[in-house]
């Protein structure tokens, strides 16, 4: 269920990259440039650990969404493919999170 729901929302945002950014608030997020993505995905990521912090847990629900969004517009501003962030995921499940990350540091 969640693969499919990011799938769908990933889809939808290389559908409206395409569109004007006038009419979508996607395609101006990617047409203003990766920096300008990496900076708004930033905020949000503030944005959801002060929430966080907080015990309203509806507030961190919308702000975890914020994040997963913004999240996949930086990646269509790269150009990346989201199918391939997910393959990383999926090749570290049969290692542990020390594992993985002394292999990177090699």
């Amino acid at each position: 269920y969640m693969n499919q729901i990011l799938k769908k929302l990933s889809d939808n945002i290389k559908l409206r990259k395409q569109l004007s950014s006038e009419k979508s608030y996607t395609s101006y997020l990617i047409s203003a440039g990766t920096k300008e993505c990496s900076k708004k995905f930033g905020e949000e990521a503030i944005e959801l650990v002060i929430a966080a912090n907080d015990e309203d847990l509806e507030s961190f629900n919308y702000e975890a969404a914020d994040v997963l969004y913004h999240f996949l517009v930086l990646v269509e501003s790269k150009n990346a493919d989201f199918n391939e962030i997910l393959n990383v995921l999926d090749s570290r499940q049969t290692l542990s999170g020390h594992e993985e990350k002394a292999q990177r540091e090699k």
